[in-house]
């Protein structure tokens, strides 16, 4: 849907991410960085990359499935990781919750995204129930709804990420 405005990278390597553990987070309130008895820890390597992956990035997607009515513990681990660091704090992000029902993961992630204050979260976010039914055998959206309501809500990403510079 965008690929003549925008690049789409992958980060790929969520499940390569450490559990979530503010101790060896150098950036969170709880490491003591004063103390001689608790020198400063650094964030693990693939932390410090997926950090430096968000930063760089105009713009967030985020696009995953409901898991036992939760968030799946990889995603959730993930964006744990950037509560001290701000990476999703007034940067464009959607949400796309695509599964079998899907409305108490993508309450619980929406509340998650407002908290760490991901930017316009209550416009860029999009439900899409009974996934399944609504996709061709390729994998493609079938369902002329679905791809409707996707394409807005991408339309607004995109306005989101490019809004003119305001002068005065």
């Amino acid at each position: 849907m965008l690929s003549d405005r925008a690049d789409l990278v992958i980060f790929d390597s969520i499940a390569s991410l450490p559990h979530f553990n503010p101790d060896l987070d150098a950036d969170s309130p709880t490491n003591d960085l004063s103390s001689p008895a608790h020198p400063p820890s650094r964030p693990p390597a693939e932390v410090t990359a997926f950090r430096q992956f968000l930063r760089a990035s105009d713009g967030i997607i985020i696009c995953t499935p409901e898991y036992a009515h939760g968030v799946p513990g990889s995603l959730k681990n993930a964006i744990d990781w950037t509560v001290s660091s701000c990476e999703f704090s007034h940067k464009p992000t959607v949400l796309i919750t695509a599964s079998t029902d899907g409305k108490f993961g993508h309450q619980a992630l929406l509340e998650t995204l407002r908290v760490i204050e991901a930017a316009d979260i209550d416009n860029l976010q999009l439900s899409i129930p009974f996934i399944r039914t609504r996709l061709g055998a390729d994998g493609s959206i079938s369902d002329p709804g679905t791809a409707e309501s996707l394409r807005q809500l991408m339309e607004r990403f995109m306005a989101g990420i490019y809004r003119p510079a305001v002068s005065g």
